[in-house]
């Protein structure tokens, strides 16, 4: 039976390069979020309140159409990953929508999401504003570069706030900050380890728990450092 997991996170904080890292590791049937055929999408980055309805039902229409399929052709695939939670449009939908196209939206979004493949679990990657800026910069992406500190401050909210309601699957909540699972293949073993054993329901030690909605900080407070520390790795 084919299994489907979710890799979450703030722009640029390296959830889709970990995506595609499963691919080639795990030989993972690849789901992307339709970011860079949006043609809103740097519209709404430069004038937010003229062109968010417009950028988030494409986003909805599009995610909807992506999900659908996955969830009719997944004993097809051992594993599929996505970059993106379905459920997570509704939380970009309230922070740039209002009134009557916030109301519109909501019919819209329940009407199309009735088949809607649920993961075996999310991982969320954070990481301090600062580094999330920094990545956002390197990566050089024109749309994003005036992606503002206090949009995805709020938008980190925003997900936390998501993260206390979802009951669909577990969540687990990574700072991203000191891992380098590009470069490094100590890093990058880890976190394979790390993803095989929830898939297997046996946590390998040094996992965080699934998130509980009692992290007080915007931060989480497990990341490989700490584990690294803790001689869970080497």
């Amino acid at each position: 039976m084919s299994k489907f997991i979710v890799v979450e996170g703030l722009i640029g904080v390296g959830k889709t390069s970990l995506c595609r890292i499963l691919q080639r590791e795990r030989n993972a049937h690849l789901v992307l979020e339709p970011a860079e055929n949006n043609p809103f999408l740097a519209n709404f980055y430069s004038d937010p309140d003229r062109f968010a309805f417009p950028a988030q039902m494409f986003y909805l229409a599009s995610r909807c159409q992506q999900q659908s399929r996955l969830f009719q052709s997944q004993l097809f695939s051992n594993l599929f990953v996505s970059d993106y939670l379905f459920a997570k449009d509704q939380l970009f939908a309230e922070q740039t929508l209002t009134g009557e196209e916030l109301r519109l939206y909501y019919q819209f979004s329940h009407l199309l999401s009735q088949n809607i493949a649920k993961p075996e679990f999310v991982l969320f990657l954070d990481a301090p504003t600062e580094v999330v800026c920094s990545r956002i910069a390197k990566r050089g992406i024109e749309a994003e570069q005036v992606i503002e500190r206090d949009y995805l401050n709020s938008l980190r909210q925003r997900y936390y706030d998501l993260w206390r309601n979802y009951t669909e699957a577990p969540v687990y909540v990574l700072d991203t900050t000191l891992i380098d699972y590009i470069d490094s293949d100590a890093d990058r073993a880890f976190i394979l380890d790390m993803i095989d054993g929830w898939l297997n329901n046996e946590p390998i030690p040094g996992s965080p728990e699934a998130f509980s909605g009692e992290c007080s900080s915007q931060v989480p407070l497990f990341n490989i450092q700490s584990a690294a520390a803790a001689g869970v790795i080497g």
